[in-house]
């Protein structure tokens, strides 16, 4: 399914032009939520990604030499 309306991100109004924002000019986004379902298939791919940026984050940052 397509969606057709898209909500500016500066503005916050909503207009079916693609692009901008025919009102400021602003970048414009999809408002609707993800799809979701019960059955993620993603999820432990997610998990890794969280895991690995926590254990990045832990590290401290070593010198360039």
């Amino acid at each position: 399914m397509v969606w057709l309306l898209r909500k500016c991100v500066k503005c916050d109004r909503y207009t079916l032009n693609q692009e901008t924002c025919p009102t400021c000019g602003g970048p414009v986004k999809t408002p609707h939520p993800a799809k979701f379902s019960m059955d993620d298939r993603y999820q432990s791919y997610r998990l890794r990604m969280l895991r690995m940026a926590k254990e990045k984050q832990a590290k401290p940052a070593s010198e360039p030499t």
